[in-house]
């Protein structure tokens, strides 16, 4: 069967209907960066309102952090995830995912105006029982594709997520109608950073998460970071 594709529409467009559907304006201190990849480009816009999330993407991406590393975890209908510097040089079939830029941040997790909407850009981290103030890594990102979910469903998901949170995460109505037609992945709410979006080059994403992976995830064929730039405004 063939995959079904995403509909077309344009990023900037579907960031501004989330941001509204938020009730939120466009954050200020934003800033932008471009991944070039084998695959195409992605545009990201980094959020102001996680600031210590925004300059340290920011300062990686100067010193050329991301230059050449892989996108190390795919997994189809649910995201792609790269930032992790021993992918550079990897062989064929080498687990990765453990290294990083050697550091934590602090969580900054600002809900519901930055949620897992398909497009959100996320910091990665280790479990709960490691890591039980919820820092990010130093470097590893992932992006949201995810999938559409029926009222029932996320019902099923507030759940886990209040389980998760002490019950102070709560899907709001405005969220429900996102995740209902647009996607992503609801269950990861309150949980971990989301710090930023895809702006342009969603299809590129969609792309990528339809690759074929090996059991672990690491697509078998590369898909690597070429380069990555701020745009300067």
């Amino acid at each position: 069967m063939q995959k079904r594709l995403f509909p077309r529409i344009a990023a900037a467009a579907t960031a501004v209907l989330l941001l509204a559907a938020c009730g939120q304006p466009r954050p200020t201190g934003s800033a932008e960066v471009l991944l070039h990849t084998t695959a195409g480009d992605i545009r990201i816009e980094l959020d102001g309102r996680t600031p210590l999330h925004r300059d340290n993407f920011l300062k990686l991406t100067r010193e050329g952090f991301f230059d050449s590393v892989l996108f190390h975890r795919v997994i189809a209908d649910f995201m792609i995830q790269a930032g992790d510097p021993a992918s550079r040089r990897a062989p064929a079939g080498k687990m990765l995912g453990e290294a990083d830029a050697g550091y934590l941040i602090p969580a900054e997790i600002v809900y519901p105006a930055l949620a897992h909407t398909r497009g959100a850009l996320a910091a990665a981290r280790t479990p709960d029982e490691m890591n039980p103030d919820r820092k990010s890594s130093g470097s590893q990102f992932y992006i949201v594709w995810g999938n559409t979910f029926e009222d029932e469903v996320i019902d099923r998901m507030q759940e886990r997520i209040s389980a998760a949170t002490d019950g102070r995460i709560v899907i709001p109505d405005s969220l429900r109608a996102l995740y209902k037609t647009i996607g992503g992945t609801p269950f990861l709410d309150g949980q971990y950073t989301v710090f930023g979006r895809v702006t342009e080059g969603l299809e590129v994403v969609e792309a990528i998460q339809g690759v074929e992976t090996d059991p672990a995830g690491r697509p078998l064929e590369d898909v690597r970071i070429l380069s990555a730039e701020v745009v300067e405004k």
